[in-house]
């Protein structure tokens, strides 16, 4: 395989630089953020309410919590609001100290970033292709009993990159195997919003007390500069000492602000799921006719396919569409993804077609 550099979902500085691409000319497919952009009601109300940043945000986030709690009809109770689930993820292996993790891969670097700067040995038990990425939860559970040290699990659901899935029933199920023995269960849900089906564990958090479910604003409300995100548990002690600990004011005015906007923004919403759910059921059946890829069924607002076209790489993929000033994710930098696999985000209408055209002229020539 080609060396090159290797860039992140949204490196378009480093990206534009490298290829020497006007950035503003790049069309990202590889950020996974909401195509629709900022919500318009919030940029209006934003506008109208500049005088918040004077004002320190409430210690408590009360009206913030009550807010994201009735998004996913949970308690507010159950709600720690954070500098988005970057720092949430930080304080939950700060407090908790796990030894020993077990993590679904491949997914997402941070995980076992911040494992590491805890002094926390993992594992990584990864999701097979030949099973197109889902898990097999029989076996899954097997190699957790071969494994008796492992007191914490990281999981991501819709994972990524492979935009696969977990169920609510299976998710009850390892969470029940979890509790007999002391393992703590953190289900990142990122992606989650943009699920056609409802697989969210946030229901599961009043039953176990063994589950943290992370979620945020960057990539379903479009909106990763705001960095907001929060945890949903049920444990006491995470909870009081998630909020011990955590910064005081973490979460700045305007973002809480804007939080308690998105949550009752109805209206968007419904229109993000509506683009997504249709442009994903489109781009898929376009997709599931070409020759030259596998297809793997997407449950995220991304798909993953599989480059079979003979002595092709990721890397020619990439290389191909980055010269018509389009980026796509090559997933060759994640660990346990074997062969030639590319990722990227669905868009609006006319950007998906323009990317499907060169895809296909690429792959089909």
């Amino acid at each position: 395989m080609n060396i090159k550099p290797s860039f992140h979902g949204s490196d378009l500085e480093k990206v534009a630089e490298y290829y020497h691409i006007p950035r503003d000319k790049i069309v990202c497919y590889s950020a996974n953020v909401n195509p629709l952009g900022l919500s318009e009601h919030l940029k209006d109300l934003l506008c109208q309410n500049l005088d918040i940043l004077s004002s320190y945000p409430d210690r408590e986030y009360r009206s913030l919590r009550m807010h994201a709690a009735r998004y996913c009809n949970t308690s507010d109770e159950y709600i720690v609001p954070g500098n988005g689930t970057t720092e949430l993820i930080t304080l939950a292996i700060s407090v908790l100290g796990p030894k020993h993790a077990l993590l679904l891969g491949p997914s997402y670097s941070e995980y076992t970033r911040e494992l590491t700067l805890a002094g926390c040995s993992y594992k990584s038990y990864y999701l097979k292709k030949r099973q197109d990425f889902r898990l097999d939860m029989d076996d899954f559970l097997k190699t957790l009993s071969e494994h008796p040290e492992v007191d914490f699990i990281i999981l991501c659901n819709p994972n990524n990159p492979t935009s696969s899935a977990l169920t609510v029933d299976e998710i009850r199920i390892l969470l029940k195997t979890c509790q007999k023995h002391n393992v703590f269960v953190m289900i990142d849900e990122t992606y989650c919003e943009f699920s056609p089906k409802n697989i969210s564990a946030v229901p599961l958090v009043v039953s176990f007390k063994n589950l943290l479910v992370l979620r945020g604003l960057s990539k379903f409300f479009a909106a990763p500069g705001l960095r907001l995100g929060y945890g949903v548990t049920s444990s006491p002690y995470l909870l009081r000492q998630m909020r011990e600990v955590q910064n005081p004011w973490s979460v700045n005015s305007a973002a809480a602000f804007a939080g308690e906007v998105l949550f009752d923004d109805t209206s968007y919403i419904g229109n993000v799921r509506s683009l997504i759910e249709e442009e994903r059921s489109r781009m898929m059946r376009e997709l599931s006719s070409w020759k030259n890829i596998r297809l793997y069924p997407a449950y995220a607002n991304f798909i993953l396919i599989e480059i079979t076209k003979p002595h092709t790489t990721s890397y020619d993929v990439f290389e191909y569409l980055i010269q018509n000033h389009l980026m796509v994710r090559d997933c060759s930098s994640f660990p346990g993804l074997d062969g030639e696999f590319i990722r990227f985000c669905i868009m609006l209408p006319k950007e998906n077609d323009r990317l499907l055209q060169h895809l296909k002229t690429f792959l089909e020539t």
